[in-house]
C-alpha cells in the first residue's frame, strides 16, 4: 500500500493540465501538457488498502494497480515498469485510448472521485523509456516453430511478441503499408501520437518479430498457402466492418463512414504522400457543416478532426437521452457507469444533441447531401423511435457515420463466422486446428485493454498447440466478460 492516509489527505483526482483550445486546435498533437511528478505521487498515495482490489478484476489484463501505485509513490521507477509489463504489453497505448473501466471498478470509486488509474499508467511507461528501462527481451531458445498473426492491431502485436519470447519464430502480416491497425490510422495523433507505436515496434523487431507490410491475405497471398507455409495462424484482423443506416437519401454524396473520413486524415498527418496517394480520397471538413452520428468515441475523434480542418460546425447526434453525470440506481459499483462524458473533442467546440432519430437524409439536385431530417425519439415496446410530427431538418454538407463496427471482413479468410459477425472459436481461441482467432475478430468490437489481453490469452494457446504445454500467461478466455449492469 502507498500512504495509508493517501485517500483521505488528497480526496479529489488531479490531471495534467490540457493545452488551451485555441493552442491544439492549431495541430495534432496530444492534447495534455506533460504531468507534474508531485502531483502523480499524491494520485498514487490515493490507492487504499481496500482488502479485494476490484481493479484487478475491472480490467480484463489483471494489472497489479495497487502495486505499481506503491511502487510509484515510492519513487521506484524500475520496479513499478516490470510490474505493469508483467500483464500488460503496451501500457502507452491503454493509457491513452482505453476508456479505463479499471477506474470504474476502483473501490475508492464508491464514495470519491476514482484513482487515476491510467495517468500513473502511461506515466509509468513513458517515464521509463525516457529512463531506458524498458528494453528488448530476447527468447533463450528458439523451439523452430513458426507462427503467423494476420492484423498489426493490439490482438496481433501482443499475441506476437509473447510467442516470439517464448521463442517462436512470428511473421506479422498488416495490410497497410504502416503497422498497428486501428492504432495507426483510426486514431487521430491528438489522442495518441504515432511515435509511440514506432517505439514499441522497435523494441519488438530487436526481439526477433518480423514484420510484413502491404500484404493482404487473399490478395497478395492465399489463406490456405499461410496454414500450408506456418506451423499455426492467428487471425487478429479486427472488427472492421462498419454499421450503415438503410435511410431514404443514403446513397447522397457527403455521407461517409467515419473511417472513411479519419484514416485519409490521419495519413495526411504521418505526411507519406506516395501512401496518401493510394489511398482513400482526403475528405476535408473546412468550411463546412459537419453532422456526426454517434456519439461515442470514435464520433468524439471525428469531431477533432472537422474543428481542426476548420469546420464552419460540428453536431453531433445520439439518439439516446443524455446520460446523467454520475452513477445512478441502473449502473451500481463497480459497473462500467453510462454518464455524460467530456472528452478532450467536445471541449474544444461543436454542439451534442440527444435524443435525435435520423429519419433521412436531404439532398440538393446536384445529388449531394445538404441536411438530416431529425425526430425526437421517443420509446415505446423497448425500442427507441422517432416520434411523428417533430421532424424537422439540420443544415448538413458532410455526414460521418460513427455507428460502431459489425465484425470482421470475412471474405478472404476461410471461417465460420456466427450471428454476431465475429469469426467463432473455441474457449482455446481456436477456429479450426492450428487456426486462432483474437479480439475483436473473434469478440466482435470491444475496447483495446480487451483486445491485448485476448492476444496474449490466445499466444497462450497457440505455445499449448505448438508444444504440447505454456509457460504463458492467459487472462481471459474468449467467453469472459467485464462488470455490466
Amino acid at each position: 500500500m502507498a500512504d495509508p492516509r493517501g485517500f483521505l489527505t488528497t480526496t479529489e483526482r488531479e490531471l495534467p493540465a490540457r493545452r488551451p483550445v485555441p493552442i491544439r486546435l492549431m495541430d495534432y498533437s496530444e492534447v495534455y501538457e506533460k504531468g507534474d511528478p508531485a502531483q502523480l505521487r499524491r494520485q498514487a498515495s490515493r490507492c487504499m488498502d481496500c482488502g479485494v482490489p476490484f481493479c484487478h478484476q475491472g480490467c480484463p489484463l489483471g494489472n497489479l494497480i495497487p502495486e505499481f501505485n506503491d511502487a510509484m509513490y515510492r519513487g521506484e521507477l524500475s520496479r513499478a515498469v516490470e510490474l505493469l509489463h508483467a500483464t500488460n504489453n503496451f501500457p502507452e497505448f491503454t493509457g491513452r485510448a482505453c476508456p479505463a473501466p479499471c477506474e470504474n471498478a476502483c473501490v475508492l470509486g464508491i464514495n470519491q472521485p476514482a484513482v487515476t488509474i491510467k495517468q500513473v499508467e502511461v506515466s509509468i511507461v513513458d517515464d521509463g523509456f525516457a529512463a531506458g528501462l524498458i528494453t528488448p527481451v530476447v527468447p533463450d531458445r528458439i523451439t523452430g516453430h513458426t507462427v503467423a498473426v494476420i492484423g498489426s492491431g493490439p490482438a496481433g502485436l501482443a499475441a506476437a511478441q509473447q510467442l516470439t519470447r517464448a521463442g517462436h519464430t512470428v511473421v506479422v502480416f498488416e495490410r497497410e503499408d504502416r503497422l498497428g491497425g486501428l492504432l495507426r490510422y483510426g486514431i487521430p495523433d491528438f489522442k495518441l501520437e504515432k511515435h509511440h507505436i514506432d517505439r514499441r515496434l522497435t523494441q519488438m523487431r530487436a526481439e526477433g518479430t518480423r514484420f510484413e507490410t502491404g500484404v493482404e491475405i487473399g490478395r497478395d497471398i492465399d489463406f490456405a498457402a499461410l496454414q500450408t507455409r506456418f506451423d499455426a495462424v492467428l487471425v487478429a484482423t479486427g472488427a472492421t466492418v462498419p454499421r450503415d443506416m438503410e435511410l431514404s437519401g443514403r446513397g447522397l454524396d457527403g455521407i461517409e463512414f467515419a473511417m472513411d473520413y479519419l484514416v485519409p486524415s490521419n495519413r495526411a498527418q504521418a505526411s507519406d504522400a506516395a501512401s496518401a496517394a493510394d489511398s482513400a480520397p482526403f475528405i476535408d471538413a473546412a468550411g463546412k457543416h459537419v453532422v456526426i452520428i454517434g456519439g461515442g468515441d470514435t464520433g468524439a475523434d471525428c469531431l477533432g478532426t472537422a474543428l481542426r480542418q476548420g469546420a464552419a460546425s460540428v453536431t453531433t447526434l445520439a439518439i439516446g437521452a443524455q446520460p446523467p453525470v454520475d452513477r445512478d440506481a441502473d449502473s451500481p459499483w463497480p459497473t462500467v457507469p453510462r454518464i455524460f462524458e467530456v472528452q478532450s473533442s467536445h471541449e474544444e467546440g461543436g454542439t451534442r444533441r440527444y435524443l435525435a432519430s435520423t429519419t433521412r437524409f436531404v439532398g440538393d439536385d446536384s445529388g449531394k447531401v445538404s441536411g438530416i431530417e431529425v425526430a425526437q425519439t421517443q420509446f415505446a415496446d423497448g425500442r427507441r423511435i422517432p416520434t411523428p410530427g417533430t421532424e424537422h431538418v439540420i443544415p448538413a454538407d458532410l455526414v460521418l457515420l460513427a455507428l460502431g463496427f459489425s465484425g470482421p471482413e470475412t471474405a478472404q479468410i476461410d471461417l465460420e463466422a456466427g450471428a454476431g459477425g465475429a469469426f467463432d472459436r473455441a474457449e482455446d481461441y481456436a477456429a479450426q486446428p492450428g487456426v486462432f482467432v483474437a479480439g475483436d475478430a473473434g469478440r466482435g468490437q470491444s475496447l483495446i485493454v480487451w483486445a491485448i489481453a485476448e492476444g496474449r490469452a490466445a499466444a497462450a494457446e497457440v505455445d499449448r498447440f505448438l508444444t504440447g504445454s505454456t509457460r504463458l500467461p492467459a487472462p481471459v478466455r474468449p467467453t469472459d466478460e467485464g462488470f455490466k449492469c
